[in-house]
Parts: C-alpha cells; sequence; structure tokens
C-alpha cells in the first residue's frame, strides 16, 4: 500500500494542523500527574473535542494515511494522547467492533468515541505471570448472568473505569486455552473491591481488583462462550501492533531534544554517545516504517494487526528502553532528579518488557508463528 501523502491526504494533513493550532490554546493546564480523576476528565475532555471535529475515530475507521499523519500532527502540536481512555479505544473498543454484536457495537462505542465511558483491563492475574491462558478467576452461568469471583492484577484504570474487560474461566475440565470467556464488565456492580498500585514513578493507573460473587449479565459476552481465547487474541493484536503506534512519534521527539541537550551539555563531544544517539535514530525510523506496515496490513486484512505485531512490541519495548538510558547518560547526575525532563518517563519504561505481553512471549510468538520453529518442551 502506498502511505505517501496524496492530494487528499495534504488536505488531511493542512486541515488538522489548522485545527490543532486553534484549539490546543485553549485547552485547561494539564493535571498533576498523580490525580487520576482529575487526569480522567482532562484526557476526556480532550476526545469531546476530537469528538465535536470529526477525529475520535481515527484509531479505527480512518485509512492507514490519514491514521499515520494524525499520530504525526498531534504528537509534532504537543497535543493530549489518549491517556485515561487508552483502553476503551485502542484495545476493548477495537476489540467490540471486530467481534462484538451490532447492539454490542451501538452500545459501547459511541460512549468510547465521546470520551463519556473510560474502559479498564483485567487480563492479568497474580498466579498466571506471563502465562495469562492460566486465569482461574471463575464466572459460573446463573440464568441471564454470570456470577463471578477472583482477582486480577495490574488492572489499568480501574479506579476510574466505568467498564472492564474481562477474561473468566468458565470451563476447567479441557485445554486451559479453549475454558476463557472474554466479557464487558460494568464496574459499579456490587462485588467490586479495587486497590490503586503505586507504580516506581508513583502514580497510580494499575489497581488490583478482587471479584466477589459479581453478576455480569450474560450479554456482555464477546464472542462465544469458552471462545475468549480467540477474543482475546484480537484485542492482543491491537495493543501490540497499532496501541503503541503513537509512542514511536513521541520516542523520535524526545530523541531529537535528547540531541539538543548533548549539544549544550558538551556530552555530545563523546563519540560513544553520538554513535549512540545516531543507532537510536536508525532504530525508530525503522520502527516508524514497520508501523507504516503494521497499519497498512490490518487494513487490508479487514482491520485486525496480524503477527507483526510481536515484532514490533518486542524491539519497541526494548528500543524505548534505551532511549530512556541514554537520555541518563546524557543528563548525567541529574537523572536522579526526578524532577528533570525524561526522568519519569525513564522509570515507566522497565515496565515496557512486561506490559502487553513479556519480550519472552513476544520472542516465542515471532519464533513459532513467523520462523516456523517448534515449540519449546
Amino acid at each position: 500500500m502506498d502511505l505517501a501523502d496524496g492530494a487528499g491526504e495534504e488536505e488531511f494533513r493542512a486541515r488538522l494542523r489548522e485545527w490543532l493550532g486553534t484549539v490546543l490554546p485553549t485547552l485547561p493546564p494539564r493535571p498533576d500527574p498523580l490525580d487520576w480523576p482529575g487526569r480522567r476528565a482532562y484526557d476526556c475532555g480532550w476526545q469531546r473535542r476530537l469528538y465535536d471535529a470529526g477525529y475520535a475515530d481515527v484509531h479505527w475507521d480512518a485509512p492507514p494515511t490519514q491514521r499515520l499523519i494524525f499520530l504525526e500532527e498531534t504528537e509534532r502540536a504537543g497535543a493530549p494522547y489518549v491517556g485515561a481512555n487508552f483502553v476503551g479505544l485502542l484495545h476493548a473498543g477495537p476489540t467490540v467492533a471486530a467481534e462484538g454484536t451490532a447492539e454490542q457495537r451501538e452500545r459501547w462505542l459511541p460512549p468510547v468515541l465521546r470520551g463519556d465511558e473510560v474502559w479498564c483491563q483485567g487480563f492479568s492475574e497474580p498466579d498466571a505471570g506471563s502465562d495469562l491462558a492460566s486465569l482461574r478467576t471463575r464466572a459460573v452461568r446463573d440464568g441471564d448472568d454470570y456470577v463471578v469471583s477472583g482477582s486480577k492484577i495490574w488492572t489499568s484504570h480501574a479506579e476510574v473505569a466505568d467498564w472492564c474487560e474481562l477474561l473468566v474461566r468458565t470451563e476447567s475440565s479441557g485445554p486451559k486455552h479453549r475454558g476463557i470467556t472474554w466479557l464487558a464488565m460494568p464496574m459499579d456492580t456490587p462485588g467490586i473491591t479495587v486497590r490503586p498500585l503505586r507504580t516506581l514513578a508513583g502514580s497510580t493507573e494499575f489497581a488490583e481488583m478482587f471479584l466477589d460473587d459479581v453478576r455480569v449479565p450474560v450479554a456482555n459476552r464477546v464472542g462465544r462462550e469458552n471462545d475468549g481465547w480467540r477474543v482475546t487474541m484480537v484485542t492482543l493484536s491491537f495493543e501490540r501492533g497499532t496501541a503503541f503506534v503513537g509512542e514511536v512519534v513521541a520516542c523520535r521527539r524526545v530523541l531529537a531534544e535528547l540531541a539538543g541537550a548533548a549539544r549544550k551539555n558538551g556530552t555530545w563531544d563523546d563519540p560513544v554517545v553520538r554513535r549512540r544517539l545516531g543507532r537510536l535514530s536508525a532504530e525508530f525510523r525503522a520502527l516508524w516504517r514497520l508501523t507504516q506496515w503494521n497499519v497498512s496490513e490490518a487494513q487490508a486484512v479487514g482491520g485486525v494487526p496480524g503477527i507483526g505485531g510481536s515484532v514490533f512490541k518486542l524491539r519497541y519495548s526494548h528500543a524505548r528502553q534505551e532511549l530512556y538510558d541514554a537520555a541518563a547518560e546524557v543528563l548525567g547526575p541529574d537523572a536522579l532528579d526526578l524532577g528533570r525532563e525524561w526522568n519519569l518517563d525513564r522509570l515507566s519504561s522497565l515496565s515496557y518488557t512486561i506490559a502487553a505481553g513479556t519480550s519472552q512471549i513476544q520472542r516465542n510468538i515471532v519464533a513459532e508463528r513467523i520462523l516456523g520453529l517448534p515449540k519449546g518442551r
């Protein structure tokens, strides 16, 4: 697919750039990074502005070229990112669009696009580790409801969410991958307890979640009962294949700023530093090309990214960590000051080789599904 700007793309870019130049100066001050209710209100307010301007569904329905232009221009202009809307816009929403019924799409997608409702992700469990299919949270059918009991961990944005994309076990007698079901759970349902988890950077975008006989309507099931692993692979394809693409643009911006800082403080005179920054520049250029390929491939096959997303996730996670390690080298002793630019990002980058599937899991996927190597025993 040709991703070069044509007349239509140039017009889209110019119109978007003009709109950003008009609306960004009118935004309120960004909230404290530790104030998640405030961040939810800010992020949803931005999403509503995108919706009113006709840009809300760019992550779902726009052609690949327009989607990439949107990411380039919003990052270049310093516009807010999806923030608390991350799960709804980039994980759950695309999954419902691909796998949900017409009624489910009508119920859940418009509020996500308007910024009215926030989703969290209830996948990981304390005893499952990287083996997501080993989850134990149980759901027992009782009439028109599932009664759910168990616990989740690293539940993204749980303390400010309205809905949770929840994986539960509905069958335990067969292979573990075949007894999982994907549910949409309202977060105001009785029996849910959320305990925020404080990260190394001091924020609480994750939480533990405890479920005690929580009743979730069967109508909230996406896909068939016990077919949740297949639906989950759709979710993870979006999470690994396209959800991080805007961050590649952000990393390229940070790298340019880092080179500028190195020139100012003299570390640019060190050939090792220059070589490191040059290699990172090549790395992120290659990742952006891979992003273009993944987005265009997803468009060609109906919107769901392929297993190439694991290649991207694997390399991007490490490149991001290397970028912020280089930032620490350029900052020198100032790298210990959390008030300095890039230092909190460096702490958060440590999670990227774990979040959305560990690097070990991504290597297995690449080895088995792309290279055709045999599975380990």
